[in-house]
Protein backbone atom coordinates (compact mmCIF):
# COMPACT_ATOMS: atom_id res chain seq x y z
CA UNK A 1 0.00 0.00 0.00
CA UNK A 2 1.47 3.36 -1.00
CA UNK A 3 1.55 6.41 1.23
CA UNK A 4 2.05 9.50 -0.93
CA UNK A 5 3.01 12.20 1.58
CA UNK A 6 2.92 15.00 -0.97
CA UNK A 7 -0.53 14.01 -2.17
CA UNK A 8 -1.83 13.99 1.41
CA UNK A 9 -0.45 17.48 1.93
CA UNK A 10 -2.24 18.63 -1.25
CA UNK A 11 -5.50 16.98 -0.22
CA UNK A 12 -5.44 18.83 3.11
CA UNK A 13 -5.58 22.12 1.20
CA UNK A 14 -8.38 21.08 -1.18
CA UNK A 15 -11.84 22.29 -0.14
CA UNK A 16 -13.43 19.57 -2.29
CA UNK A 17 -11.56 16.82 -0.44
CA UNK A 18 -13.60 15.58 2.51
CA UNK A 19 -11.57 15.16 5.68
CA UNK A 20 -13.37 11.91 6.47
CA UNK A 21 -12.19 10.40 3.19
CA UNK A 22 -8.66 11.68 3.65
CA UNK A 23 -8.06 10.39 7.17
CA UNK A 24 -7.65 6.67 6.37
CA UNK A 25 -4.66 7.62 4.19
CA UNK A 26 -3.22 9.68 7.06
CA UNK A 27 -3.69 6.75 9.46
CA UNK A 28 -1.97 4.40 7.00
CA UNK A 29 0.94 6.80 6.66
CA UNK A 30 1.32 7.12 10.44
CA UNK A 31 1.34 3.34 10.83
CA UNK A 32 3.92 2.92 8.06
CA UNK A 33 6.15 5.46 9.77
CA UNK A 34 5.51 3.77 13.13
CA UNK A 35 4.14 7.03 14.45
CA UNK A 36 2.01 5.26 17.02
CA UNK A 37 0.85 8.38 18.87
CA UNK A 38 -0.16 10.05 15.63
CA UNK A 39 -1.97 6.94 14.40
CA UNK A 40 -3.87 6.61 17.68
CA UNK A 41 -4.92 10.26 17.64
CA UNK A 42 -6.00 10.12 14.00
CA UNK A 43 -7.95 6.92 14.52
CA UNK A 44 -9.68 8.30 17.62
CA UNK A 45 -10.58 11.50 15.81
CA UNK A 46 -11.93 9.42 12.96
CA UNK A 47 -14.01 7.12 15.18
CA UNK A 48 -14.89 9.56 17.97
CA UNK A 49 -14.17 9.82 21.68
CA UNK A 50 -16.00 7.52 24.08
CA UNK A 51 -15.02 9.64 27.07
CA UNK A 52 -15.14 13.45 27.03
CA UNK A 53 -12.27 13.67 29.50
CA UNK A 54 -10.00 12.08 26.88
CA UNK A 55 -10.98 14.53 24.13
CA UNK A 56 -8.63 17.41 23.24
CA UNK A 57 -9.59 20.94 24.35
CA UNK A 58 -10.73 21.95 20.86
CA UNK A 59 -13.63 19.49 21.28
CA UNK A 60 -14.58 20.35 24.85
CA UNK A 61 -16.74 22.96 26.58
CA UNK A 62 -17.85 24.49 23.29
CA UNK A 63 -20.39 27.34 23.41
CA UNK A 64 -23.95 27.20 22.14
CA UNK A 65 -27.31 28.90 22.51
CA UNK A 66 -30.03 27.26 24.60
CA UNK A 67 -33.29 26.96 22.67
CA UNK A 68 -36.75 25.63 23.51
CA UNK A 69 -39.29 23.92 21.26
CA UNK A 70 -42.47 25.95 21.00
CA UNK A 71 -45.64 24.23 19.69
CA UNK A 72 -46.48 27.43 17.79
CA UNK A 73 -43.14 28.86 16.68
CA UNK A 74 -40.75 25.92 16.56
CA UNK A 75 -37.34 26.38 18.14
CA UNK A 76 -36.93 29.72 19.89
CA UNK A 77 -34.41 31.17 22.38
CA UNK A 78 -35.04 29.76 25.85
CA UNK A 79 -35.77 32.22 28.70
CA UNK A 80 -32.52 31.63 30.58
CA UNK A 81 -30.41 34.02 32.62
CA UNK A 82 -26.64 34.48 32.44
CA UNK A 83 -25.91 31.88 35.12
CA UNK A 84 -28.12 29.30 33.42
CA UNK A 85 -26.36 30.05 30.14
CA UNK A 86 -23.00 29.58 31.85
CA UNK A 87 -24.11 26.32 33.50
CA UNK A 88 -25.83 24.72 30.52
CA UNK A 89 -24.92 26.62 27.33
CA UNK A 90 -21.89 24.54 26.39
CA UNK A 91 -21.11 20.95 25.46
CA UNK A 92 -18.44 18.52 24.30
CA UNK A 93 -18.48 17.21 20.72
CA UNK A 94 -17.20 13.64 20.82
CA UNK A 95 -18.52 12.29 17.51
CA UNK A 96 -16.15 10.98 14.87
CA UNK A 97 -14.93 13.21 12.07
CA UNK A 98 -17.29 11.78 9.45
CA UNK A 99 -20.33 12.56 11.60
CA UNK A 100 -19.12 16.08 12.43
CA UNK A 101 -18.34 16.68 8.77
CA UNK A 102 -21.75 15.42 7.68
CA UNK A 103 -23.44 17.86 10.07
CA UNK A 104 -21.25 20.70 8.85
CA UNK A 105 -21.80 19.89 5.19
CA UNK A 106 -25.56 19.91 5.61
CA UNK A 107 -25.67 23.18 7.54
CA UNK A 108 -25.75 26.41 5.60
CA UNK A 109 -23.28 29.11 6.58
CA UNK A 110 -24.65 31.20 9.42
CA UNK A 111 -26.77 28.36 10.77
CA UNK A 112 -26.12 25.56 13.23
CA UNK A 113 -27.11 22.17 14.57
CA UNK A 114 -29.35 21.48 17.55
CA UNK A 115 -28.14 19.01 20.17
CA UNK A 116 -30.86 18.00 22.63
CA UNK A 117 -29.83 18.38 26.25
CA UNK A 118 -29.24 15.14 28.18
CA UNK A 119 -32.35 14.12 30.20
CA UNK A 120 -30.91 14.97 33.61
CA UNK A 121 -29.60 18.38 32.54
CA UNK A 122 -32.85 19.12 30.70
CA UNK A 123 -35.01 18.26 33.72
CA UNK A 124 -32.82 20.40 35.96
CA UNK A 125 -33.00 23.41 33.66
CA UNK A 126 -36.73 22.97 32.99
CA UNK A 127 -37.42 23.14 36.72
CA UNK A 128 -35.28 26.26 37.09
CA UNK A 129 -37.02 28.18 34.31
CA UNK A 130 -40.46 26.65 34.98
CA UNK A 131 -40.77 25.37 31.43
CA UNK A 132 -41.77 21.90 30.26
CA UNK A 133 -40.71 22.36 26.63
CA UNK A 134 -37.91 20.29 25.11
CA UNK A 135 -34.58 22.09 25.41
CA UNK A 136 -31.51 21.91 23.19
CA UNK A 137 -28.24 23.66 22.52
CA UNK A 138 -27.86 25.23 19.11
CA UNK A 139 -24.23 24.84 18.06
CA UNK A 140 -23.03 27.04 15.22
CA UNK A 141 -21.70 25.62 11.98
CA UNK A 142 -18.48 27.53 12.65
CA UNK A 143 -17.90 25.46 15.80
CA UNK A 144 -18.10 22.20 13.85
CA UNK A 145 -15.93 23.66 11.10
CA UNK A 146 -13.36 24.72 13.69
CA UNK A 147 -12.82 21.14 14.85
CA UNK A 148 -12.52 19.91 11.28
CA UNK A 149 -10.08 22.67 10.34
CA UNK A 150 -7.93 21.94 13.39
CA UNK A 151 -7.57 18.26 12.50
CA UNK A 152 -7.03 19.04 8.81
CA UNK A 153 -4.42 21.69 9.64
CA UNK A 154 -2.60 19.32 11.99
CA UNK A 155 -2.35 16.74 9.20
CA UNK A 156 -1.12 19.44 6.83
CA UNK A 157 1.58 20.62 9.26
CA UNK A 158 2.66 17.02 9.93
CA UNK A 159 3.03 16.27 6.21
CA UNK A 160 4.92 19.53 5.68
CA UNK A 161 7.43 18.54 8.36
CA UNK A 162 7.77 15.06 6.85
CA UNK A 163 8.46 16.54 3.42
CA UNK A 164 10.97 19.00 4.90
CA UNK A 165 12.90 16.03 6.30
CA UNK A 166 12.92 14.25 2.94
CA UNK A 167 10.01 11.83 3.49
CA UNK A 168 8.08 12.68 0.35
CA UNK A 169 6.86 11.01 -2.79
CA UNK A 170 5.38 7.52 -3.22
CA UNK A 171 6.33 4.84 -0.73
CA UNK A 172 5.22 1.25 -0.29
CA UNK A 173 7.34 1.13 2.84
CA UNK A 174 9.92 3.14 4.75
CA UNK A 175 13.41 2.12 5.72
CA UNK A 176 14.59 2.17 9.32
CA UNK A 177 16.77 5.14 8.43
CA UNK A 178 13.80 7.07 7.06
CA UNK A 179 11.65 6.25 10.08
CA UNK A 180 14.41 7.25 12.48
CA UNK A 181 14.80 10.57 10.67
CA UNK A 182 11.21 11.57 11.52
CA UNK A 183 10.70 9.83 14.86
CA UNK A 184 10.44 13.19 16.67
CA UNK A 185 7.38 14.08 14.57
CA UNK A 186 5.26 11.44 16.29
CA UNK A 187 3.63 14.12 18.43
CA UNK A 188 -0.01 14.88 17.55
CA UNK A 189 -0.46 17.41 20.36
CA UNK A 190 2.40 19.48 18.97
CA UNK A 191 0.69 19.63 15.58
CA UNK A 192 -2.88 20.34 16.73
CA UNK A 193 -1.63 23.06 19.09
CA UNK A 194 0.32 24.59 16.20
CA UNK A 195 -2.79 24.27 14.02
CA UNK A 196 -4.83 26.28 16.51
CA UNK A 197 -2.13 28.92 16.96
CA UNK A 198 -1.31 29.32 13.26
CA UNK A 199 -4.72 28.71 11.68
CA UNK A 200 -5.13 32.21 10.25
CA UNK A 201 -1.87 31.83 8.31
CA UNK A 202 -2.43 28.31 6.98
CA UNK A 203 -3.94 27.42 3.57
CA UNK A 204 -6.67 25.30 5.16
CA UNK A 205 -10.18 25.69 3.72
CA UNK A 206 -13.44 25.92 5.61
CA UNK A 207 -15.74 22.94 5.24
CA UNK A 208 -17.85 23.55 2.19
CA UNK A 209 -21.65 23.28 2.07
CA UNK A 210 -23.11 20.17 0.50
CA UNK A 211 -24.59 20.65 -2.95
CA UNK A 212 -28.27 20.08 -3.69
CA UNK A 213 -27.82 16.54 -5.04
CA UNK A 214 -25.57 15.57 -2.12
CA UNK A 215 -28.29 16.62 0.31
CA UNK A 216 -31.09 14.95 -1.66
CA UNK A 217 -29.30 11.67 -2.31
CA UNK A 218 -27.36 11.53 0.93
CA UNK A 219 -23.88 11.62 -0.52
CA UNK A 220 -22.64 14.37 1.80
CA UNK A 221 -20.19 12.85 4.29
Amino acid sequence: MSAPVNHLEERAQDANELLGKMMPSAITLAMMLRHRKMATWLRTEFEGYSDSTLAPPYRRDLPGHIVARSPQYGWIPAPVDDKQKADHGHLDLNDGIKELEKICLNCKKGTGNRVVLPPEAMAQLQSRINLSAELAINVSRDTYSGILKTVRAAIYLWTRELIALGIGGEHNSFTSEERNKVVALDNPEHFWRRAIAEMDNLPIPDTREAGFFERVFGRAG
